[in-house]
């Protein structure tokens, strides 16, 4: 069900998510970022904001920085899920895989690669102090127009 706390995490997390993908692309070797990097981040960003901090908006704010770090986590997963995922699919269609067992262990490799290029303290923590900022905004929001 739509609510303004639902929105408005949306809202704040897709930029943030657009944003630290930004700041994330020079980490990238040359030639290797992953297609539509920042769009997809992006969508990561407001379907997470949307589904589990909206959700959760109203409760508190001691709970806000629960489910703000519990968002970071998520958008975490998702991206690096999605953009091996991505990866995984073209490497199968240039048939440099003998078996499906074989690209489904690679997109944990992947994800684990992926990972090791972004884990950065600016990355982790822009994303950190932003998704921490963003539910507190939306616990406002939550509270105050439920």
């Amino acid at each position: 069900m739509p609510t303004f706390g639902r929105l408005t995490a949306a809202i704040l997390f897709a930029p943030l998510c657009w944003y630290v993908s930004l700041l994330a692309l020079p980490l990238f070797p040359e030639g290797r970022t992953p297609p539509m990097w920042a769009e997809i981040n992006a969508v990561i960003g407001l379907l997470m904001g949307w589904i589990i901090a909206g959700k959760r908006a109203g409760d508190g704010t001691s709970a806000a920085i629960g489910y703000g770090l519990t968002t970071f986590a998520a958008i975490i997963f998702w991206s690096l899920f999605a953009h091996s995922f991505v990866e995984m699919i073209d490497r199968s269609l240039n048939k440099r895989y003998d078996g499906p067992s074989e690209a489904v262990i690679s997109i944990m490799e992947l994800a684990a690669e992926l990972g090791m290029w972004l884990a950065t303290p600016l990355v982790l923590g822009t994303l950190v102090v932003g998704s921490l900022i963003a539910a507190l905004i939306t616990e406002y929001i939550g509270s105050r127009y439920s």
